[in-house]
């Protein structure tokens, strides 16, 4: 049975390739049997990525709960899976909502809801017995290449929590103050602490722990072929490390870098592969507010030409764990302006984020510290990330990693309020337009022609310095016919 579903993903993967030949993330090997392909360049190209949360998954917060749905991820297009960290978590100065110590919470019944944050590490060669064990989570892992999928851990360099085997053995490891004493991470800037006083801060500048850290990855990569690496706070670390620790890792399997960071731009050099646009973000998110505009968006497009290298490329994403749980749902930040921008972060350059709820409409925080559950209903959200999946995975024109498609701005007579731009590779042409306001448009734009307009499945043509007409938050995609 395994075999027959392997060879149906191939042939679905070889058909759904429209522009042009691409490779498949299975391939055959001389035993007649089928393997996951070692993850390049060529496959990042069309891959979306979905963040896991593997405690607030399902109701049961298991491993084997959120593998039984890996096959459906396959529908949205996936084809990378960020697991968030699923190690254990520290008891010492477990934190509570609302930023209590849990210590601090007399109630035993209550103290015990309270399952701390999900980086506060106690050890990074383990997993959450809350989530199962290591052999459930080998079986996800198989069951993600088993589908054509790589998985990519959540690595928390910068901080153990203060349960970890370090603190006792090697206390020289960590940032100590004056008196001699660990203490919790410090911003830079101001020289005061982060608030994050359920992990100790870790010390760079020790030879030992940078060999102990890249061990410890490599026994992820070594013993659980797993495939690559989501750095947390990976700004907050020194580069250096960071490209010690991938050449290392490459050294024994190819392997995707991740890094939770836009700056420094020297990261993307030679340790990461893609980082996070969290200034596109904030700008969508500013967009849908009305503070900022369309040309406030094509500005700070010509400023990453500019800073970013030819071969850097960034996640987009409309929402993240820490978006949702502490900034507000897609709903709450940008309203009905929610479409347009989703259907934008898989237009740019660069790869598409789906996080864990998102497909089934979900409308609500999650909680942090506590369990608790996303949806399961499909609703609007869905079937829009299946038609943006299949066209992110099937079309040269939304090339995005680090032989992406070409992105020219595309003029339009209603700079402040109408984003239009142009995607182009290897014959394949494509044109993202929308009203970025809450009030009708009439407008042109230097774009004419026949076209196929991608999510209404329709026809559509225009003619040079023909006026259109945009419904608030409108937008289309249209693909050369």
């Amino acid at each position: 049975m395994r075999r027959l579903l392997l060879a149906f993903l191939t042939v679905s993967l070889l058909i759904s390739c429209k522009d042009e030949p691409k490779k498949d993330s299975v391939e055959a090997t001389g035993e007649d049997t089928l393997k996951l392909a070692p993850i390049d360049n060529e496959i990042l190209e069309s891959a979306v990525i979905y963040e896991a949360n593997i405690r607030q998954y399902s109701p049961e917060g298991t491993f084997d709960a959120f593998s039984k749905d890996i096959p459906q991820l396959k529908e949205l297009g996936v084809k990378v899976i960020w697991l968030m960290p699923m190690y254990p978590i520290s008891m010492k100065n477990r934190k509570a909502t609302g930023g209590r110590d849990v210590e601090d919470i007399e109630d035993p019944e209550e103290r015990k809801k309270y399952l701390g944050s999900y980086y506060a590490i106690s050890d990074y060669t383990a997993v959450n017995p809350e989530h199962g064990t290591m052999e459930d989570f080998d079986e996800l892992v198989e069951t993600a290449h088993e589908n054509g999928m790589y998985v990519i851990l959540d690595w928390v360099a910068n901080h153990t929590g203060w349960d970890h085997q370090w603190l006792t053995d090697h206390k020289d490891w960590y940032t100590q103050n004056e008196k001699g004493e660990v203490v919790d991470p410090i911003n830079d800037e101001t020289g005061e602490s982060w608030g994050w006083t359920d992990v100790a801060d870790l010390n760079f500048d020790n030879p030992e722990l940078r060999e102990a850290m890249i061990e410890d990855m490599l026994f992820w990569v070594k013993e659980h072929d797993i495939d690559g690496f989501r750095a947390d706070a990976a700004h907050s670390v020194p580069t250096d490390f960071w490209e010690t620790a991938a050449k290392k890792i490459k050294e024994e399997k190819p392997v995707f870098m991740l890094a939770e960071a836009d700056n420094p731009k020297d990261l993307f050099h030679n340790a990461f592969d893609m980082g996070y646009n969290w200034e596109g973000h904030h700008l969508m998110n500013s967009i849908a507010k009305g503070e900022k505009t369309a040309k406030d968006w094509d500005d700070y497009m010509k400023k990453i030409d500019t800073t970013f290298q030819d071969d850097d490329y960034l996640m987009n994403f409309v929402t993240n764990h820490d978006e949702n749980s502490w900034a507000g749902t897609a709903n709450e930040r940008m309203g009905e302006a929610s479409e347009a921008m989703l259907a934008l972060t898989y237009t740019l350059p660069g790869m598409p984020l789906i996080y864990s709820g998102q497909e089934y409409d979900m409308d609500k925080r999650l909680l942090f510290f506590e369990k608790d559950t996303i949806p399961k209903t499909k609703g609007k959200v869905y079937p829009i990330l299946e038609k943006l999946g299949e066209l992110k995975n099937s079309t040269a024109a939304l090339h995005g990693a680090k032989e992406a498609a070409a992105y020219s701005n595309v003029e339009t007579s209603a700079e402040e309020k109408v984003l239009a731009f142009k995607r182009e590779k290897n014959g394949s042409v494509l044109y993202y337009v929308a009203n970025m306001t809450a009030k009708p448009v009439s407008f042109t734009a230097e774009i004419s022609g026949d076209f196929h307009d991608y999510m209404s499945n329709s026809e559509f043509s225009i003619s040079e310095g023909e006026e259109m007409q945009f419904k608030p938050w409108e937008f289309k995609i249209l693909i050369n016919n």
